[in-house]
């Protein structure tokens, strides 16, 4: 199952984007979003994000 970015607690530090192996983490408008396409729901992104803003959908 995909995971999913809690946009009340993210920072934008972009962490999660930068140690996603396909690339499925972009900037939004609002945080950074997960593609659920992309995703291989590797959860490597969950423990990078200093915020613990990311979790299975």
């Amino acid at each position: 199952m995909p995971h999913v970015i809690d946009c009340d607690k993210c920072t934008s530090c972009g962490a999660c984007a930068d140690v996603c192996p396909v690339e499925a983490i972009s900037e939004g408008e609002n945080c950074y979003v997960i593609d659920a396409d992309t995703c291989t729901d590797c959860d490597l992104c969950t423990s990078e994000c200093p915020v613990e803003a990311i979790s299975a959908e």
